[in-house]
């Protein structure tokens, strides 16, 4: 998996006549004990990472050199609200890490091991395939909306190891990405006029959450999906395993209860309640139309100062049509006035609760800051969304033990990340596979289980953290919100 990461963020391709980028900093060798060690290869990463976006630890390059991956949403709350729209080179190189590929080899050694996953968006559904393709029989996926198939999604980008996961368990790139290109185009604006651009190479794909998702649930067995399962407390039952307790009075027990359940997840207020959402001071106003311009087939990003405006194409049942996000500071106040709620209650804005003074708003910034050609798409979408962007405390733990069994988090729901890192969907997927890696080793290979999941746990939680710290360095590159 390491190499992996060390892969997908080769140099990037950037040919503009902008001010040379910052020099990064460089790590010493890795330390001798594990602890530091891990904690070294988290810090190597993440600099390899800001490689690729013109950072340099607290420093932070010129907007128009940024290649920051596409933005990512996702959360089944957020769709709850919604009930249908979700925020939000070929396969990998080289395959999946061995340990996985080796865990999903011989199918039916564990059905002893009974798991619960809560959140059916795209980690949940990743983690229920990888554990069935690694032998666990007795898996079930609870998701609180009615529906799991949604009417439209966002741009989501997948990394290469994240794209080599979604390999491993049947799910080819064909499938889920239909304008393959890698380009990042980045332009800079001034006076509403193009002032320089830059292009850089994404480590991985782009597609939407619509076709992720459908390509991953469509695999599951019927009687494992279960929605409008909304869950509502977890506790110890009288075997001492955990008791999964739902709105309505229905509930079931497993051995592990995976906690996948978005921004707003149920889990983390149970586990972990000490880590409220804050709001970073601005929002991702997002929008979809029928059609797309000619010349959009790479994913695209306009920055005049204090913003960014992106678009992407996307593929529906009548064509082509285009994604776009635009973000634009707001105060607590404004987002209230905009969309009636505070921006950590209602943490995604569904299309009828876009007010008329919102659509006014947005409409009036994109004549103000966007070139004619990008105005132009945000003024004919009808359909509009809008998402706050919010940061959480850094996680100390992932595994929390329930009577005799045991509890995690994963993905957004141990800690949803700002969209500029391209973390969001690609964190949640790594720690699914890295956990699916753990329980294997424990069932076939009779490894301790609290050992292996506290060096699960401690492998990614500093990947977690430094995302977390990422993503106001990039917000306050581009000027937005109150950092």
């Amino acid at each position: 998996m390491q190499e992996l990461r060390r892969r997908e963020n080769a140099s990037l391709d950037e040919r503009v006549a902008d001010p040379p980028a910052p020099r990064l900093q460089t790590l010493g060798p890795p330390p001798a004990d594990t602890a530091g060690r891990q904690a070294w290869q988290a810090q190597a990463l993440l600099l390899e990472q800001a490689r690729a976006a013109s950072l340099a630890g607290d420093q932070v390059a010129l907007r128009t050199a940024t290649a920051e991956p596409p933005e990512v949403f996702g959360s089944q709350e957020d769709r709850a609200a919604a009930h249908a729209w979700s925020v939000d080179r070929d396969a990998a190189e080289a395959p999946a890490d061995d340990a996985l590929r080796d865990a999903a080899a011989s199918p039916g050694t564990h059905a002893g091991l009974s798991v619960a996953i809560i959140g059916g968006s795209i980690t949940g559904p990743v983690l229920s395939l990888l554990f069935r393709q690694a032998g666990f029989d007795d898996i079930h996926v609870y998701e609180a909306t009615p529906t799991a198939t949604p009417q439209a999604g966002g741009v989501i980008g997948l990394d290469h190891v994240s794209l080599g996961v979604l390999d491993t368990i049947g799910i080819p790139q064909e499938e889920i990405v239909p304008f393959p290109s890698e380009r990042v185009i980045s332009i800079k604006i001034a006076d509403r006029r193009e002032a320089g651009r830059v292009q850089t190479l994404y480590p991985g794909r782009n597609t939407t959450w619509t076709l992720a998702h459908h390509a991953l649930t469509r695999r599951l067995p019927e009687h494992a999906l279960h929605t409008g399962a909304r869950l509502v407390d977890l506790e110890p039952g009288p075997d001492g395993r955990p008791v999964l307790r739902f709105q309505g009075g229905s509930s079931a027990t497993a051995d592990l209860a995976a906690f996948a359940d978005g921004r707003t997840s149920t889990g983390r207020r149970l586990l972990d309640p000490d880590r409220p959402l804050r709001y970073a001071g601005y929002v991702a106003h997002r929008g979809q139309l029928d059609d797309c311009p000619a010349d959009l087939r790479d994913f695209r990003r306009y920055e005049p100062n204090g913003t960014q405006f992106t678009a992407f194409p996307i593929r529906h049942a009548g064509g082509v049509g285009t994604d776009w996000t635009f973000y634009l500071s707001a105060s607590a106040e404004q987002f209230r006035a905009h969309f009636g709620a505070d921006p950590t209650t209602r943490t995604f804005v569904a299309p009828h609760q876009i007010s008329d003074a919102a659509r006014a708003y947005v409409d009036a910034k994109a004549t103000e800051l966007l070139p004619p050609s990008a105005a132009d798409l945000v003024h004919r979408t009808t359909t509009r969304m809008a998402v706050p962007v919010l940061d959480i405390a850094p996680p100390t733990r992932m595994v929390y033990p329930v009577g005799a069994g045991r509890a995690v988090l994963l993905g957004d729901a141990l800690a949803p990340v700002r969209p500029h890192t391209g973390r969001g969907g690609n964190n949640g997927i790594d720690q699914a596979a890295g956990l699916v890696i753990a329980l294997a080793q424990h069932r076939r290979h009779h490894a301790d289980l609290d050992a292996a999941l506290a060096a699960w746990q401690a492998r990614y939680l500093p990947m977690v953290a430094q995302s977390l710290q990422l993503g106001p360095q990039l917000g306050h590159a581009i000027g937005l919100g109150d950092d």
